[in-house]
């Protein structure tokens, strides 16, 4: 039987230039009364996508909100980015954020229109992006008219088109359906190819799928009960051997859960 291991697999994509490793060290954070974490150290690696698990409550979107400098959750301990603080950043939220007055393919947009980069090219990719997301014909529709799937979509696309080395996203497949979910994994590990992503999920296939490093958080205060490391190159196929890890690290949620 298969087994979750960190033996070398196929070589992985090159890190793209600039995807920063970033390393928390005795991270504590309380809110309203409740303390969160507690002298937690972890280390992201660069260039690669590390996935975090853990039951509901344990502050796995907290954590992300840290990493990403999220202004209100003060914080002792440090947080600290190899390329230094002005790493660039993405970062896609639970909710999608898209703005109502806009349309989907002018949301998806929105951070070329900031910049100033709002050419031909940019519209191009972003066009070719919302065909591929399987939302062609929507490109024209405000937000109040999609559904909530097709919405999160755009947020998605939205963060992807940004192209930032690290990204940083919280359950941004949570909201689609089966095949749409997969569909959209494979584009997103597509184009953060060699990025720095940390991703936060409660699927434990969709770490599997998309993870080179699953950090499996549980207790309270929250700790890393546990990391591993899949072999092979993202996204990986569902399958049997896919299925026999999902049992396995499922195993090891639930261990969380009750610590």
């Amino acid at each position: 039987m298969p087994e979750i291991s960190s033996r070398p697999g196929p070589a992985l994509p090159a890190q793209a230039p600039g995807a920063s490793a970033i390393t928390l060290n005795g991270l504590s954070f309380d809110f309203e009364g409740r303390p969160i974490f507690r002298d937690l150290d972890l280390a992201i690696p660069g260039g690669r996508t590390t996935c975090i698990l853990g039951p509901s409550g344990c502050g796995k979107s907290t954590l992300l909100k840290i990493i990403a400098g999220t202004p209100h959750y003060a914080f002792s301990g440090s947080v600290r980015f190899e390329e230094g603080a002005d790493a660039a950043v993405s970062w896609m939220s639970q909710n999608d954020l898209l703005l109502p007055w806009l349309s989907l393919l002018d949301n998806v947009l929105l951070g070329a229109r900031l910049r100033g980069e709002l050419g031909p090219e940019r519209r191009d990719k972003a066009l070719a992006l919302v065909r591929e997301a399987g939302l062609a014909g929507s490109e024209d529709k405000l937000p109040a008219a999609l559904s909530g799937g097709m919405r999160q979509r755009g947020a998605l696309l939205r963060t992807l088109m940004e192209e930032r080395p690290v990204i940083l996203m919280d359950e941004p497949f949570s909201a689609l359906d089966a095949l749409t979910r997969v569909r959209l994994q494979n584009l997103a590990a597509k184009l953060t190819s060699g990025a720095t992503v940390v991703l936060v999920t409660h699927d434990p296939m969709e770490a599997l799928r998309l993870g080179h490093r699953i950090v499996v958080l549980g207790g309270s205060p929250a700790r890393v009960m546990e990391i591993v490391e899949p072999e092979g190159r993202t996204p990986r196929e569902p399958g049997a051997e896919l299925a026999a890890l999902y049992a396995q690290l499922l195993a090891r949620l639930m261990n969380a859960e009750a610590a």
